[in-house]
């Protein structure tokens, strides 16, 4: 049995690794694997990594996975309110006490490491959320775990497994200071998560991508699927619904009433589902029933997500780069008739000004906010940008994002919150988290 070190305060713990921020190496994670003997290889893992659209297939892969009746784990990131959420077991985040012991047995295990002098560096807070949710994965006596990749993929944490099966859902620049300035830099950092003998599905269509992991399947033996190779898709967009009809080279599924909502999360499914109908190369069959009842019931807070407050209705969808703020500013135009207005809070590491060019066709007026992160720009200094890249466009400051909210809900019945996961984050856990808010499809 590991011994534990007790933690006063798991949240304050957890803060201070993050002042060791992002480094990309797996040399801690296969030191702290080994000293918390091997949890990732007590269980079969499935890893999602892309630039967008990850944490969705996420979520249907997992759904989906349980309903066939499997005991699943799910690793996802970041969270929205409290950081058990990253964590969760047959669709369940852990409660409190086993995510503290999960913490706990980390830090034991880091204690001992940086005693023998073992540890290059303090490991970072996704190397210790990774590990704990391995340890918790492990106890839990989890079959099948849905990892989704934080960073990259080359040198991510999660990427000291030996996952069955991968998918790649997309591509496109996004953490360029950490992964390349380039299409191609990018999808080779998200190629090194593939591993000999995994079936890998990608989703995304650039041929200059397909040809890199094809390649890469090849180099490293590994089964190459193109999710639409071969499958045909008709989708039908409102506002509260989206239905697919798809055909695969295995299976056809008719009129679907997918969970998460816009026309973008048709290419999400696609990918889930040729995921799991590839897994059959692994010896794990998923029934078309499982399938259909994952894509339909998945639960992935804070993207296109309804909540009705008793002034307005708000629509939360994390976008924080051009293409997630592009599938927002899609499902906008297909479903309303005219413009709303929008919370905004983006962080100052992120493509400013390609995600205010994005949206403010949508936009009848923009309140700027921020939230309480370091790398968040500031209200003013974003409602500047706002003013720079669109003259016409109404703008507000408000920073709290609170008073941005009923700002913008003063003239207007609904109100779109964007720009930030960390924005969605504290809505939910203050304005969202009151008895008269009501989820609605």
């Amino acid at each position: 049995m590991l011994d534990l070190a007790p933690i006063t305060n798991v949240d304050d713990y957890l803060v201070d690794l993050e002042r060791f921020g992002i480094r990309l190496g797996l040399d801690n994670m296969h030191r702290l694997c080994e000293a918390l003997e091997r949890p990732e290889r007590t269980f079969r893992s499935l890893v999602v990594a892309g630039t967008n659209g990850k944490g969705s297939v996420a979520a249907m892969t997992e759904a989906a996975l349980r309903a066939d009746g499997r005991r699943t784990g799910r690793y996802t990131s970041p969270h929205l309110v409290r950081p058990e959420e990253r964590i969760a077991i047959s669709g369940k985040p852990v409660t409190a006490d086993r995510f503290r012991w999960a913490i706990e047995t980390v830090r034991s295990a880091v204690d001992r490491l940086r005693r023998q002098n073992r540890l290059e560096a303090p490991p970072t807070f996704f190397e210790v959320m990774t590990a704990a949710a391995f340890v918790v994965f492990r106890q839990a006596r989890v079959e099948l775990a849905v990892l989704e990749v934080g960073l990259g993929g080359r040198f991510d944490a999660t990427n000291v497994t030996q996952p069955v099966g991968i998918a790649i859902t997309s591509v496109d620049l996004d953490h360029e200071a950490q992964l390349g300035t380039s299409i191609g830099a990018i999808a080779h950092e998200k190629a090194g998560v593939i591993k000999p003998n995994s079936v890998v599905i990608l989703g995304e269509r650039a041929p200059e991508v397909q040809d890199l992991i094809a390649t890469t399947c090849h180099e490293q033996g590994a089964l190459f699927i193109d999710a639409r190779k071969g499958t045909s898709v008709r989708i039908r967009c409102t506002a509260h619904d989206t239905q697919l009809s798809l055909e695969t080279p295995v299976r056809r599924y008719d009129r679907v009433r997918l969970a998460l909502q816009g026309r973008h999360q048709a290419a999400n499914a696609v990918t889930t589902v040729r995921l799991l109908e590839g897994l059959v190369h692994h010896g794990i069959e998923v029934s078309a029933h499982a399938i259909v009842s994952g894509l339909s019931n998945a639960a992935w807070p804070g993207r296109l997500e309804w909540i009705t407050l008793p002034s307005g209705r708000v629509l939360l969808d994390a976008a924080h780069n051009p293409s997630s703020a592009q599938a927002l500013a899609e499902y906008l135009a297909e479903t309303r008739n005219t413009p709303v207005p929008f919370v905004l809070a983006v962080m100052r590491d992120k493509d400013v000004a390609g995600i205010i060019d994005i949206l403010t066709p949508q936009a009848s007026q923009i309140v700027c906010t921020r939230v309480s992160r370091e790398r968040a720009l500031s209200a003013s200094a974003l409602a500047t940008c706002v003013r720079d890249r669109s003259p016409g466009t109404p703008v507000a400051v408000e920073s709290e994002p609170e008073a941005a909210v009923a700002r913008a809900l003063a003239d207007a019945d609904t109100v779109c919150v964007t720009g930030s996961i960390f924005l969605i984050g504290h809505f939910l856990g203050t304005i969202g988290a009151r008895a008269d808010v009501v989820s609605t499809p």
